[in-house]
């Protein structure tokens, strides 16, 4: 018999595209990170036309399909990269300004409900801005492990989860990075400051998602 927690998922993962394209998501199934990649190299890419510029907001999920240093690599594209380390944060701030009018932008979501809502926090906004309105296209890779009941528990999932253990990460200086859960802090470095809820695709089909039948990202 196969992995049955991944036969458990591949049925909820099912069930959550057929209710995604009811809300005018384009959606594709990838039974890995891995495989998230090839099906965005060999059934999204191939379908846009018109592509020069790329770019990308924060997401752990994105980073480890390898799908960002596929595209850096490819010099048919110009990349508007804001993570480039090299630049002062004034450039990259301009370059987010700019990514809002990028062909293509790639990310992931906090958290999916089951009836088909992507809910986001964003520090800045630019992720959650270039999801809903700007770029031409744009690609979300959402693994398993975003899945959630409802708008509440996609929202406790953040505040209480994602958001601390992306402090973590990023090394930011607030009370949950050493509390765990969520402190409702005043700090400057709070990455808690925009919330959106995309319930439908408008245009129809402008946003597409990878579901990932793997554990990733926060």
């Amino acid at each position: 018999m196969t992995n049955p927690i991944d036969t458990y998922w591949t049925l909820r993962l099912a069930e959550l595209k057929e209710t995604l394209e009811k809300n005018n998501f384009d959606v594709f199934m990838a039974d890995s990170v891995t495989d998230a990649k090839k099906v965005f190299d060999e059934q999204i890419m191939p379908s846009l036309e018109g592509v020069k510029t790329v770019s990308f907001g924060g997401s752990a999920t994105l980073m480890k399909t390898g799908i960002v240093e596929a595209v850096r690599a490819d010099e048919s594209l110009d990349v508007l990269d804001t993570y480039d380390k090299s630049l002062p944060n004034d450039e990259k701030y301009e370059l987010r300004r700019q990514a809002l009018l990028a062909d293509l932008f790639l990310t992931g979501t906090n958290a999916v409900t089951e009836c088909g809502k992507l809910v986001n926090l964003d520090m800045i906004g630019n992720r959650v801005a270039a999801l809903n309105f700007g770029p031409k296209h744009v690609v979300l890779f959402i693994s398993r492990n975003k899945l959630v009941e409802t708008v509440d528990d996609a929202m406790y999932r953040v505040k209480d989860y994602a958001a601390p253990v992306n402090t973590m990460r990023l090394d930011m200086k607030t009370p949950c990075k050493k509390t765990g859960h969520c402190m409702d802090c005043s700090s400057p470095q709070r990455i808690c400051n925009i919330w959106t809820i995309t319930e439908k695709s408008f245009p129809a089909k402008r946003i597409k998602i990878v579901l990932i039948n793997e554990d990733a990202g926060f």
